[in-house]
């Protein structure tokens, strides 16, 4: 599979983006644990947010596979910064899917032009991997929603200004992938209270908090969808955006890599360059191939939704593969560092903690193993 010229200006574009705004700051995003919001305003300015949303929502009509090449190039720079901006559109996948054309046109033109950050209120602190275990309930009052329960590993959640909330709407259903829709909540309504997470170990520029809804009133109009078709909602949501953190896996593991090669050109170890060694010659080829293999199988996996045929076990190929290859990679990029790379003046080490997170949200690695497992014996 080949890009087409436009697909690899964007890539370059991306890269040069993030050398030019996320090189230079990194480090202090991640020490403070914030990021600079005139940053993402300028990448909405050049185009780099919302691609995949369709131009007559205000986005640029591209695919998600042109957002994932972008994720793959921010985060090759640096993974936090990367997060940051481009998680800022983080569930307009659905509500471009099955949205009303009313919630379309409202809610999807002002996250292209950097006007309106949005979030996906998914995990609980009891429903992680498994969400149909979700509690937070909605009730039917006077023709509006009231929403209570709580949302945990939230990203944006301190920051939107408008949040997905995935919640039971029939608890009585008898089928429990029957329960749950997902509305949408004004994050400036009586009763929402975002709770900033700090102390996490990588993707620190990125916001991500606990959220408490109490009483939150959203109207009857805010359903995405119908009633009861949340899990299924979610289920083509995850086909989009696991395509998405595959690229980010590749993202850190390239980056990581340059960042070895870079320093193994100039560290020299018994009077040599440590790249003369053929010891480390291999282990650069070894990362190097794990890259390729993996971002290939992204391409593959991305191609396919764009085509509206999304293969959901190569989706989940893709993005259990890359996790592992991040992990894998940046491991071993630390360890060509040597001790240097055990210290924060160096940038590995941020690429190390940032690199697990690839394997865990999104649905964890086990998660992806499962749905790939089922699905080749459900095909016989």
């Amino acid at each position: 599979m080949e890009l087409t010229r436009e697909q690899l200006d964007i890539k370059q574009a991306a890269r040069e983006f993030a050398e030019g705004e996320f090189r230079e700051r990194a480090k202090e995003f991640d020490e403070k644990e914030e990021f600079d919001l005139a940053i993402w305003k300028k990448a909405c300015e050049c185009g780099f947010v919302g691609t995949f949303i369709k131009e007559e929502y205000g986005g640029h009509g591209l695919g998600y596979f042109e957002h994932s090449l972008i994720a793959e190039e921010f985060w090759r720079v640096d993974p936090g910064c990367g997060q940051a901006v481009l998680s800022t559109t983080f569930g307009a996948e659905m509500i471009q899917a099955f949205g009303s054309e009313e919630l379309k046109k409202k809610y999807l033109p002002p996250l292209v032009s950097g006007e309106a950050i949005m979030g996906f209120g998914i995990t609980e602190p009891d429903a992680g991997s498994d969400a149909v275990a979700a509690k937070t309930g909605a009730q039917r009052v006077n023709g509006n929603y009231v929403i209570n329960g709580s949302k945990t590993f939230i990203t944006n959640g301190c920051l939107a200004d408008y949040l997905l909330v995935f919640c039971i709407t029939d608890p009585n259903a008898a089928n429990c992938h029957r329960k749950h829709s997902a509305i949408l909540v004004d994050a400036r309504q009586p009763g929402y209270q975002a709770t900033k997470i700090h102390g996490k170990m990588g993707i620190r520029a990125s916001n991500t908090a606990e959220i408490s809804l109490t009483d939150v009133v959203a109207p009857r109009e805010n359903l995405v969808g119908k009633e009861g078709e949340g899990f299924r909602q979610l289920m083509d949501f995850f086909n989009k955006t696991r395509n998405h953190v595959a690229a980010q896996g590749v993202g850190v593991a390239q980056g990581a890599l340059d960042l070895a090669i870079a320093h193994v050109k100039k560290r020299k170890a018994f009077g040599a360059p440590l790249s003369r060694m053929q010891g480390i010659q291999f282990m650069v080829a070894e990362m190097a191939t794990r890259i390729e293999a993996a971002r290939g199988l992204y391409w593959r996996a991305a191609h396919s939704v764009d085509q509206g045929k999304p293969d959901t076990a190569l989706i989940s190929m893709a993005k259990w593969n890359a996790g592992d290859t991040a992990v894998n990679v940046v491991n071993k990029a630390l360890q060509l560092h040597g001790g240097y790379g055990y210290i924060a003046e160096y940038d590995i080490q941020r690429f190390y903690r940032d690199a697990k997170i690839v394997e865990i949200y999104e649905g964890s690695k086990e998660v992806e193993k499962a749905i790939i497992g089922a699905e080749l014996l459900k095909r016989g």
